[in-house]
């Protein structure tokens, strides 16, 4: 027995001793056995990764979710046509770019929203409560309330409602220019009708523009957002919102990487200019900008592919009465470097229609100084607010005068501008924006004057509306 242990040890030495010498010819620096033992054992351990520690969003949903709400829609949907294509009346709706009245169905809603006054007021998109006839709030405790559209503004995708309480928790508001590319943010919202569920990224990009959005800075995310999270609050590490939930970038229809935010800066802009007058007045130049591109600032004489370069003056704009021309490049607004084009339309959008500003502009080789006053974006094609006042019970119609600044604009300046529209109306095609010049051969003035002749109308009438300067007779089935 004494034999064999010497042996096995013998053996060991000898295999210790070969694996050095092997170490040893591969280049490494010689090392005893004993000496590689000791350096194994006097390595140090990994350092602990604690920058990399994510973080803990229990107390930000504790706190912030209880304020955040449910939102269910309810209206009519325009299913089948009701018009046979053979029929000759159909051609006629089409030629007129209206679409032919169909048959009603139901149609229901999801979405999310926040409240932002303990007395009721609350913030959501403009496409989750548009044409919807009845609009139900839904809080965490399970109280539900129906709530009141003050108004939305679908330039910027922003509404206001109103539900009939008080003490409700309210959300702290953010400031989206502090926020920064990469840092952590949650949104909180109900996809699919899940109620407050709870998602998580970081911030991708600030002040992006998408197609048809070119007035709302957009906040880039990679947070999961899906269908019924619109509305919904983005908030920071601070339990502060930033951004209203309202886009999101698929091919598929559902989240797929990419979401988008309204900056909370811009949606109480909105807000305020609901709640105080019922409608929001944009800020217009009246001129198509394009990006300057390196090839562009090169022959154009800049060092540097910066500003919105100008393609086309509006006439009888703001921008044609300081002296703008097409070639101007944009280089400074006020105080503020427009370092791309994307980044003038909702700056001048934010301001209000007959602020003074300053422009730099480069133009032939030389920076030029001009003031002029803003203008305002015709209201007709981009806000609508809910206080229209008409008798929906029969017409379907919430209505309101046009503004000073419109009535230049069109044909007949003592029409109603239909700011929403459903039932008969909806039926029958008339769509917002339109104006409403008559009513069974009797010139519309006022609202007052329309619920009379209403009163007096029989099971149909005939409206003169004006669309794209052009006007058409609409029949509607009062019913």
């Amino acid at each position: 027995m004494e034999k064999q242990t010497l042996k096995r040890s013998l053996l060991a030495v000898a295999l210790l001793s070969a694996i050095g010498a092997g170490y040893a010819r591969f280049g490494a620096e010689a090392m005893r056995p004993g000496e590689a033992i000791a350096a194994v054992a006097a390595a140090p351990a990994t350092p602990p990764r604690s920058a990399m520690t994510l973080p803990d969003f229990t107390s930000i949903v504790e706190q912030s979710g209880p304020a955040v709400v449910n939102i269910s829609v309810s209206g009519v949907s325009k299913t089948v046509s009701a018009i046979d294509p053979d029929d000759p009346m159909f051609e006629f709706f089409r030629r007129f770019g209206m679409p032919a009245p169909r048959d009603p169905a139901p149609a229901r809603g999801q979405g999310s929203g926040f409240i932002v006054g303990a007395d009721g007021l609350i913030l959501t998109n403009a496409h989750v409560v548009a044409d919807a006839d009845e609009v139900t709030v839904k809080l965490t405790d399970k109280r539900e309330f129906r709530a009141k559209v003050v108004g939305l503004d679908k330039l910027t995708d922003v509404a206001v409602l109103r539900i009939e309480t008080r003490d409700l928790p309210v959300l702290r508001l953010g400031d989206p220019a502090r926020t920064r590319v990469g840092e952590w943010v949650v949104a909180i919202g109900s996809p699919f009708g899940f109620e407050n569920s709870v998602t998580a990224g970081i911030v991708s990009a600030k002040s992006r523009t998408l197609a048809g959005d070119s007035y709302v800075p957009f906040l880039q995310t990679d947070v999961p957002v899906n269908p019924g999270n619109s509305g919904g609050p983005l908030l920071n590490l601070d339990g502060e919102v930033i951004g209203i939930n309202s886009q999101i970038y698929s091919r598929s229809g559902g989240y797929q990487g990419i979401s988008f935010a309204i900056p909370i800066d811009v949606a109480m802009n909105v807000k305020e200019q609901l709640v105080q007058h019922g409608k929001v007045s944009h800020g217009r130049l009246g001129v198509t900008i394009q990006e300057v591109s390196q090839s562009l600032a090169e022959s154009f004489g800049l060092k540097s592919s910066a500003g919105a370069l100008v393609s086309s003056v509006e006439k009888g704009s703001p921008a044609a009465a300081a002296g703008l021309e097409a070639g101007d490049i944009i280089l400074r607004l006020n105080d503020t470097v427009i370092g791309r084009s994307s980044e003038l339309p909702p700056l001048i959008a934010a301001l209000k229609p007959g602020t003074q500003i300053r422009v730099k502009v480069w133009r032939k080789g030389a920076s030029r100084d001009f003031t002029l006053a803003v203008g305002e974006i015709p209201g007709p094609r981009i806000a609508s607010a809910a206080h229209g006042d008409a008798d929906k019970s029969r017409l379907g119609l919430a209505l309101r005068a046009l503004t000073a600044s419109e009535r230049h604009q069109v044909e007949n300046p003592d029409g109603l501008v239909v700011e929403s529209v459903s039932g008969p109306a909806a039926r029958a095609g008339i769509r917002p924006g339109d104006i409403i010049v008559s009513l069974n051969g009797q010139t519309v003035r006022d609202v007052d004057q329309l619920r009379s002749l209403l009163d007096k109308a029989g099971k149909s009438v005939a409206l003169l509306i004006e669309r794209d300067n052009a006007k058409i007779f609409v029949p509607v089935e009062l019913g």
